[in-house]
């Protein structure tokens, strides 16, 4: 939902329909923040609230650079699931599955990417077994025969 990292930032719930972006706070990591920012956030960056999203919800990001549609072979703009891929304490979890099974940890996302909430509702597939994360932090996800998801980590 808001990485651990992000836990001592004023942060609130995502609302469907609103604009986000990838921000990076004073502490140095990645989380989402809303687009919109008042004079004071403005001023003093360090009271933008981190906008937590609970896993499940359905987002759609827009004007992804070409370096990064290239590498995970997705288009300009996309929709995704958000997801946390592991409930270990102390690590990034929060990321992002697109349509194609490809996950991205939030944490590689470049800063300012445009981010609009869908939908928060949904559920998350549970993926609890041999899901692997690789070094770029990216995961395949594939359907096995008994209706469950295998991984292949890119």
């Amino acid at each position: 939902m808001c990485d651990y990292s992000l836990a001592y930032f004023p942060n609130r719930l995502a609302v469907e329909g609103e604009q986000l972006v990838v921000h990076r706070f004073p502490c140095g990591t990645l989380g989402l923040a809303s687009s919109r920012r008042t004079l004071w956030q403005r001023l003093f960056p360090s009271g933008v609230p981190a906008v937590c999203v609970p896993p499940g919800a359905r987002l759609r990001i827009e004007d992804i650079a070409q370096p990064l549609q290239r590498r995970l072979g997705i288009g300009e703009v996309e929709e995704v699931t958000f997801v946390q891929q592991s409930a270990e304490a102390f690590t990034y979890r929060d990321a992002v599955r697109f349509v194609s099974g490809r996950e991205i940890l939030l944490q590689r996302l470049p800063c300012g990417l445009k981010v609009e909430v869908l939908s928060l509702g949904g559920s998350e597939e549970s993926g609890s077994g041999n899901r692997q994360t690789s070094e770029s932090g990216l995961v395949d996800w594939t359907a096995d025969n008994r209706g469950g998801f295998v991984t292949a980590a890119r």
